[in-house]
């Protein structure tokens, strides 16, 4: 698929990894969906990439009857439906058995909807669309890039719940694949390691300081952008399909 080509929806579109591969798509001749819960960042993420290549669209990705109906208005929007980019996602740490008794049942749902059930509810309803596209030479008709974590390998103490959204955010990508190869879409995830992220900015730069050191090469933080060229490259290569690739400077996260 030529970047120009692409008419995407980036959920977490409006901030960190979305952003970038939003930025990215539009600077390469691409128009972009940013499906997100931040209006404001919304405002200033379209003024940036310009009214006329992006829309912001308020969404629940949880929401699965307001996920559909956002997909359909950014076809509209879109004046097409090829790609669909599943950035969308909260840290939802907590141990299970904490200071203050059991992790809430509620907590743990809360990260699984979010991360694991918002990833299948914007892919499939993307798929939906996309099924319909006039196939490219090779047959493809779409691709849907998910985003995992190396926590789903590596899950750290207070990460069950994350881990566990991600871990099947991974465990989808093959099977859906494998279903929906028969119309030409391919399903890819990223599983990238530690990245300058909103949630990373708020933390002590001593911490920050920690979290470089401890990745072997480079050994410094993965940048938006970086995440932004892989998806590139697996939008470009059709033959990348059903595989996650982690993205994370061989690092390999500790029990705590």
């Amino acid at each position: 698929m030529q970047l120009s080509n692409a008419r995407a929806i980036v959920t977490g579109g409006v901030s960190g990894l979305g952003f970038a591969v939003a930025r990215h798509l539009v600077a390469h001749g691409g128009k972009v969906a940013l499906f997100d819960l931040n209006d404001d960042k919304g405002a200033i993420a379209v003024a940036e990439l310009g009214d006329g290549n992006a829309r912001y669209f308020r969404t629940d990705v949880s929401d699965e009857a307001a996920v559909a109906a956002n997909v359909d208005a950014a076809k509209d929007f879109l004046d097409g439906l090829n790609v669909a980019v599943n950035c969308a996602g909260i840290l939802g740490a907590g141990r299970v058995l904490g200071k203050d008794g059991a992790m809430p049942l509620s907590q743990f749902q809360t990260t699984v909807m979010v991360n694991l059930v918002g990833s299948f509810n914007v892919a499939k309803a993307a798929a939906a669309v996309m099924q319909h596209n006039d196939a490219s030479a090779d047959g493809e008709r779409g691709v849907i890039v998910n985003t995992a974590s190396v926590a789903a390998y590596e899950g750290q103490i207070g990460q069950a719940a994350y881990s566990a959204s991600k871990g099947g955010v991974v465990g989808m990508t093959l099977p859906m694949a494998r279903e929906l190869a028969r119309f030409g879409i391919r399903v890819m995830t990223v599983a990238p390691g530690i990245f300058w992220t909103p949630m990373v900015d708020g933390m002590p730069e001593s911490v920050q300081q920690s979290l470089s050191a401890s990745i072997p090469f480079p050994s410094r933080l993965g940048k938006p952008e970086e995440y932004a060229d892989l998806v590139a490259y697996i939008l470009g290569n059709a033959y990348l399909n059903g595989e996650t690739i982690r993205l994370d400077g061989a690092t390999r996260l500790a029990p705590k």
